[in-house]
């Protein structure tokens, strides 16, 4: 069985037992975690969200994406920037989902 979440703007297709990375949360390795904005669970869908469902996960540690780059550049003024960002997220795993 299989939920789709929604979290910070964004929407995941989750299952118990499988890690996620979300945008970063304020919680400790081992905290848990429930989602409570659930659209899609077990054959049921919300309109938007099923009421009473939630998710529950697990922090399993902080991390940083990957590098992207920002470039700013005008042409014939010799100016250029280049400025790198890490997007800091959370890895959870999925332990149930309560529908």
């Amino acid at each position: 069985m299989y939920a789709i979440i929604r979290d910070g703007g964004h929407q995941y297709r989750v299952e118990p037992g499988e890690s996620i990375l979300i945008e970063r949360v304020g919680l400790a390795a081992g905290e848990a975690l429930t989602f409570k904005e659930v659209l899609f669970a077990g054959g049921k869908a919300g309109t938007p969200l099923i009421e009473g469902a939630t998710v529950d996960a697990v922090v399993e540690r902080p991390v940083k994406a990957r590098k992207i780059y920002v470039v700013k550049y005008k042409r014939r003024k010799n100016y250029r920037r280049r400025v790198g960002h890490r997007q800091k997220l959370t890895r959870v795993q999925i332990k149930a989902i309560n529908a």
